[in-house]
């Protein structure tokens, strides 16, 4: 092997949204951990030099093209790169990804894409559009076994985990089994990633679930990183990059409880040590609200937001949903974790569809006024409402699609698989306009413009509640509860005015009335949605 290898650079690229959605502010303030993770694996390999592109938190000086995209082209003319990492963990920027492979494979470079997408017949769609190898399944190993085959010019076949075209034949290697073991996976390296400006730091803990929810393609037996290193990533986030607010990605905080409560202990612990108070929001299960030990170790740890999958009101389409829990219980638990002091986020899914045999007889304004109160019941406060997404690989894609229920993708493409739309021919007596606006008003009625003059009156009223109570901290965390909870209501009614602009101008309703002409619904009306688009 040569002493001194030729340095190559291997760019990993999140390509952008197709759209302005109500994932966007988010997006400028964070980043996706997995395609950081990858690269800052290939970092360690010898004589590769590694950059990242998030497209959705991107800046100056990072140059654009005519449509204020990201610009390849001067970025390749810049650092010319001779690997490009795609990542596939959102369908809906499926468009994006694949004319990026195009632009780089017609160029000569090596195209790699991976992702919760590619499944199924989804692979060789990847491989017709530029990508020139598809990862399936979890990266570490595969990346560094098909960087040295493709850097020294070995076949292909012997990685496992890929798949790629031969004379037009798609070849699938061996499965490459979960990764179970994290003691020795380097911490991510967020300096690899260029043009961004990071406000919440992304932390990896558990991966799979064991909750087999029909709709989720994250599968399989949760295995999780070792405590000590899940500390190390925050700790070292702070000391290297300031980092104060930081967002645990999975799904399942709390599910290794011992565990749990470790890591909340030596995040207190590290708070005292070193005067600076942590911001901490965790995606958590709605019953852990019962664990009254684990809740006040999540405070003392810094955790301030909660976000949870209540998902309907609705018992039935929680069954349909295989979800383990009923509406009458959702209101208690929730205030469980309001009286421990925690902001709940709560998701939800309108309009999910039953399974034959089980009929809902219930129409569209019923459902959006059950939704309302449980939301009035529940005080949450902060809330976000999408529709069924048939994702790739999930049970209740094969649900739907054996009933011909999804909507053609040369109609309805992959750009619309965010939530924001509708996929498939719903349950009667909905419709698919229904549907959409239905959650534009649930969501409006919850951001409104008014929340602008509640934050005026907030800091009116700062000085006296700060003097009327004995207890200046106590004082100081009421009074900011309340005003952080009007800003980010009035910072809801900003995005969804400009999502709304969107979905009215953006053509979505044309595609939707040639999908329903093509999958035969003659049901179909028009959908009497105007009384739901307040």
């Amino acid at each position: 092997m040569d002493a001194h290898p030729e340095r190559r650079r291997f760019r990993m690229v999140a390509p952008a949204f197709p759209a302005f959605n109500v994932y966007s502010g988010i997006s400028k303030r964070t980043t996706a951990i997995g395609p950081l993770l990858i690269a800052t694996i290939v970092s360690k390999l010898d004589a590769w030099d590694v950059e990242v592109i998030d497209e959705n938190n991107y800046r100056k000086p990072g140059p654009r093209d005519d449509d204020g995209r990201a610009d390849h082209r001067t970025l390749q003319a810049i650092r010319a790169a001779d690997v490009v990492g795609l990542y596939g963990g959102l369908s809906s920027t499926i468009p994006r990804l694949y004319e990026l492979a195009r632009f780089y494979q017609e160029r000569g470079v090596v195209t790699i894409a991976g992702g919760h997408h590619f499944v199924g017949g989804n692979i060789r769609e990847a491989l017709e559009n530029g990508v020139d190898y598809v990862v399936r399944g979890e990266g570490e190993d595969t990346i560094r076994e098909l960087l040295a085959v493709i850097r020294e010019g070995g076949a292909p076949d012997a990685v496992a985990g890929i798949a790629f075209l031969r004379d037009g034949e798609l070849v699938q290697t061996a499965e490459r089994p979960p990764v179970t073991s994290f003691e020795d996976a380097p911490l991510p390296d967020f300096n690899l990633l260029h043009y961004a400006k990071i406000k919440v730091f992304p932390i990896n803990w558990i991966r799979g679930c064991g909750m087999d929810c029909e709709f989720c393609a994250v599968k399989g037996k949760p295995r999780a990183m070792p405590i000590e290193r899940v500390f190390e990533q925050i700790a070292s986030l702070v000391e290297t990059h300031n980092a104060r607010r930081f967002f645990i990605v999975d799904d399942l905080f709390g599910h290794f409880r011992t565990e749990t409560l470790k890591l909340c202990g030596m995040l207190a612990d590290y708070q005292k040590a070193i005067r600076t108070r942590l911001s901490l929001t965790v995606q958590i299960r709605l019953d852990r609200a019962r664990d009254a030990e684990l809740l006040q170790a999540m405070r003392k740890a810094g955790v301030h937001m909660v976000c949870i999958g209540f998902e309907s009101p609705i018992a039935e389409e929680l069954k349909a949903m295989n979800k383990r829990t009923r509406p009458e219980e959702m209101v208690e638990l929730t205030r469980r974790y309001h009286r421990a002091g925690f902001f709940v986020h709560g998701m939800f899914i309108f309009g999910y569809p039953l399974p034959d045999g089980v009929q809902l007889d219930l129409p569209a304004a019923r459902r959006v006024r059950h939704f309302q109160r449980f939301i009035r019941k529940t005080r949450l406060d902060t809330l976000q409402v999408l529709l069924p997404v048939p994702l790739p690989g999930t049970k209740l894609t094969e649900r739907l699609a054996e009933n011909g229920r999804i909507f053609p993708r040369e109609d309805i493409g992959w750009e619309y698989y965010d939530g924001n739309f509708p996929l498939f021919v719903p349950d009667a007596p909905l419709t698919p306009e229904e549907m959409q606006w239905s959650i534009r008003k649930i969501m409006g009625r919850f951001y409104r413009f008014r929340y602008m003059f509640n934050i005026g009156r907030n800091v009116l009223i700062f000085p006296a509640m700060m003097l009327s109570l004995w207890n200046i901290p106590y004082s100081w965390r009421k009074w900011y509860r309340i005003w952080e909870t009007d800003l980010m209501r009035f910072g809801g009614w900003i995005v969804m005015r400009r999502w709304t602009s969107n979905l009215k101008h953006g053509g979505f309703m044309q595609n939707l009335s040639r999908a329903k002409r093509h999958i035969g619904a003659g049901r179909f009306s028009s959908g009497d949605h105007d009384g739901l688009a307040e």
